[in-house]
């Protein structure tokens, strides 16, 4: 029998059961994963970016772990020799109304305690970045540039010398206490547990329907598309180019990064996806699908943005739009110099009522804890999330005896 099961070899999967290794050396880890491989959607579909945590509500969980976790990062893969650039990045003003809003993004990040950042002007910001079109921004040089996917697989080595194990193949179907353990049914095996977690991330809310935990929190999936600069235009970036994120919506909008291990994307866009881990153009889950439309929060998220989500679809459809949203920064950019990458998918989580739920959110059952929200920047900050989830494990179950 294990004494932790975690559902999920993604980074805050990994980061969990690492973290547990850690504080209980004697403990017996088992990590289950549905794919071949580690860090199968999510973490190794994102573009790599290490955030700062500028963007947040000061004194939110998404803030003070997102420097915490940035911190550990660091750190780590400079220990474990991850692929790491700590390269610094830019937010950008394109025109003198945004100005405003450009400062209270500075503000912000001043209340959050982001080292080393700093308003610049037009002239500075053609130092860093020559081909922007700005006329001020904020410089972030804490900011950087990472392989999430190698540092989930240096997790799983750190783990496997722990006591720890990563069983790929193996989802979840079922999930059901007997009496002082939990028995998960996974990959047509029976595993028993003294204790679960679900870090399943897109299917975070199915797995914890598994266990009996019905949430009012539903996951609906984003899809964000990137495009790639061919060699010849990648000098059109240094580092990494954002806009000014629009308040209203809970994406940062198309940009531009310099990735860990090559290459510069451009994006992404945000369109619903109508399956959870369809990552082709026209993905469909007749099933999944009609889940979401049958889910009241859905509709009411739509008809807020509604006006938002036809504009990224568009983008979606047209290499032309998508195109003139990157000319906005990089006025230098041409369709030819564009060329198709993989897509992501983001799990985001709304409540009944259409809001989007912001911040980090757990539910704790017996002997479980699920994970049923661990929006961007949960990658940067998987370490410190680890930390966290340690934490309501001390402090909701009874496990002195394994310390």
């Amino acid at each position: 029998m294990y004494d932790f099961t975690i559902v999920g070899a993604g980074i805050v999967g990994l980061s969990t059961a690492y973290k547990l290794s850690l504080k209980y050396p004697e403990a017996h880890i088992l990590v289950l994963e549905k794919e071949n491989r580690v860090a199968a959607h999510q973490t190794g579909k994102n573009s790599g970016v290490i955030h700062s945590g500028i963007y947040y509500k000061p004194g939110s969980y998404k803030a003070k772990n997102c420097v915490d976790g940035r911190h550990q990062l660091v750190d780590f893969c400079k220990k474990y020799d991850v692929a790491i650039d700590v390269c610094g990045k830019v937010i950008v003003a394109t025109q003198e109304s945004e100005v405003p809003k450009l400062k209270e993004i500075y503000e912000r990040g001043l209340q959050n305690e982001i080292e080393g950042i700093e308003l610049i002007d037009a002239a500075r910001l053609k130092e860093l970045e020559p081909h922007v079109n700005g006329v001020a921004a904020i410089h972030v040089p804490c900011a950087g540039i990472v392989d999430y996917a190698g540092m989930c697989r240096k997790l799983m080595v750190l783990l496997e010398e722990r006591n720890g194990k990563v069983r790929f193949n193996s989802a979840v179907s079922n999930i059901s206490n007997k009496g002082d353990k939990v028995e998960v049914e996974a990959g047509g095996e029976k595993v028993s547990t003294r204790f679960l977690i679900n870090c399943a991330g897109l299917y975070s809310d199915h797995v914890a329907k598994f266990a009996g935990v019905h949430s009012p929190v539903k996951i609906v999936p984003f899809k964000g598309e990137y495009y790639e600069l061919k060699p010849e235009a990648e000098y059109l970036v240094n580092n990494l180019i954002y806009p000014l994120p629009n308040p209203e919506f809970p994406f940062l909008g198309v940009h531009f990064t310099r990735m860990a291990l090559g290459g510069i994307e451009c994006g992404p866009n945000a369109v619903f996806a109508f399956k959870r881990e369809g990552y082709k153009k026209l993905s469909f889950n007749l099933k999944e699908t009609t889940e979401t439309f049958n889910f009241p929060g859905f509709w009411k998220m739509a008809k807020e943005h509604w006006r938002m989500g036809l504009d990224e679809y568009k983008r979606s459809f047209s290499k032309k739009a998508f195109v003139k949203g990157l000319q906005k920064l990089i006025p230098e950019v041409r369709e030819e110099y564009l060329e198709v990458s993989p897509a992501g998918i983001r799990a985001m989580a709304l409540q009944p009522n259409g809001e989007i739920l912001d911040d980090f959110y757990f539910e704790v059952a017996d002997r479980q804890i699920h994970v049923l929200n661990a929006p961007s920047p949960a990658a940067t900050a998987g370490l410190a999330i680890g930390d966290e989830i340690v934490k309501r494990v001390e402090d909701n179950f009874a496990v002195r005896e394994l310390a």
